[in-house]
């Protein structure tokens, strides 16, 4: 990388990367529409169908679902999950959290996007 990556501390923008699933295509685009427009996130990438097998009140099931991948900042992340849970069709929803890595480039849109969330 020709510019410094962003961490987690100090003037430096931490981002946060949340997963999720859902059951249709049109059910991950709504949640994307909700999240971004509530600049809630600066960006949510769909993708799908992916296939999920899995263990399910005892039995193993399998499903199309799509994924998306939200990013946002570490200080609009509980507001941007607690937006996702709230409009979520799963009892159970896969939340992923994680907290990449990147260009203070990006890092410094990615703020610019959820500012005045």
């Amino acid at each position: 990388m020709s510019e410094r990556a962003a961490g987690h501390g100090g003037a430096d923008v931490a981002i946060v990367e949340i997963r999720t699933t859902f059951d249709s295509r049109a059910a991950a685009d709504a949640c994307a529409d909700r999240i971004v427009a509530g600049r809630l996130a600066a960006c949510v990438q769909v993708e799908g169908p992916v296939g999920s097998t899995y263990r399910w009140r005892g039995a193993v099931e399998t499903a199309a679902e799509w994924r998306c991948t939200i990013k946002t900042t570490a200080a609009a992340a509980d507001r941007c999950i607690e937006a996702i849970l709230a409009a979520h069709p799963y009892e159970n929803p896969e939340l992923l959290v994680s907290h990449p890595l990147t260009t203070q480039r990006y890092a410094a849109w990615v703020r610019d996007s959820v500012a005045g969330a």
